[in-house]
């Protein structure tokens, strides 16, 4: 079997399993462990999938840069953000990450609505800057050029100061075994610092997200008190999640 026939294979047992193993490609494929363990770092280092211990995960897909992103996939992101707003409630503390689905959060606040915003992002405080009623509150740090937020130590401490009733954080991956993920280092010890400073943590993640990995890790997935999707909370994929205590919506 040619090498560019072995890749479509794995790729293909990869878009139907969420998962592939060194083993099981082994017999399939009919070659050696140490051939197929090439064949995986050959396809990550092509961006393809993520190579993980003992097989392979979907990469997330979609852009990295911010302005890319808020083009990508902006209806579902609609269909997120307006679900997300009925666990908002007057008198809430509520740290929004740097995501684009809480950008959209922001936009679509009610004006009455009364909240504390704690954020790193510049354009959800640019945005906020006009809401009457709701008081922000912004980490300072290094720009994190891509994401237009703040990363860094200086950050990190900031958020360690609250106790927040919400964090609202954009998803880049989330795996039931391999946790929430993302591609940059520095951004995600700052989500890991604002879900440690949060009672309830609500992910906001389009379904292409799930079952994805990326190179930094956030946190364990049973840390998510609820992962929001633009996909009917009925959809049986979500049973992995729902097994592990969190809602989906």
């Amino acid at each position: 079997m040619l090498k560019e026939e072995r890749f479509q294979i794995i790729l293909n047992q990869l878009g139907h399993e969420q998962k592939v193993y060194l083993g099981h490609l082994s017999t399939l494929l009919n070659v050696s462990e140490d051939t197929v363990r090439r064949d995986i770092k050959e396809l990550a280092d092509q961006g393809l999938l993520k190579s993980v211990r003992g097989g392979a995960v979907p990469h997330s897909p979609g852009p990295h840069h911010f302005r890319d992103r808020m083009k990508y996939d902006n209806e579902q992101k609609q269909i997120i953000a307006t679900k997300a707003l009925q666990f908002l409630k007057d008198g809430q503390v509520v740290l929004f990450d740097g995501g684009t689905s809480t950008m959209l959060i922001a936009q679509m606040l009610p004006k009455d609505l009364r909240l504390t915003v704690i954020t790193n992002s510049f354009p959800i405080a640019s945005l906020l800057e006009e809401h009457e009623h709701v008081e922000v509150l912004f980490a300072g740090g290094r720009l994190l050029k891509n994401s237009f937020v703040t990363i860094g130590n200086d950050a990190i401490q900031f958020f360690k100061k609250f106790r927040a009733d919400i964090c609202l954080l954009g998803i880049c991956s989330i795996h039931a075994e391999l946790g929430v993920t993302g591609p940059d280092f520095e951004e995600s010890d700052v989500k890991r610092a604002m879900i440690e400073s949060s009672r309830e943590v609500i992910a906001l993640a389009t379904g292409e997200k799930l079952g994805t990995a990326e190179a930094y890790y956030v946190c364990p997935t049973e840390r998510l008190s609820m992962i929001i999707t633009d996909q009917a909370n009925d959809n049986e994929a979500f049973k992995i999640y729902t097994d592990l205590g969190i809602r989906m919506v």
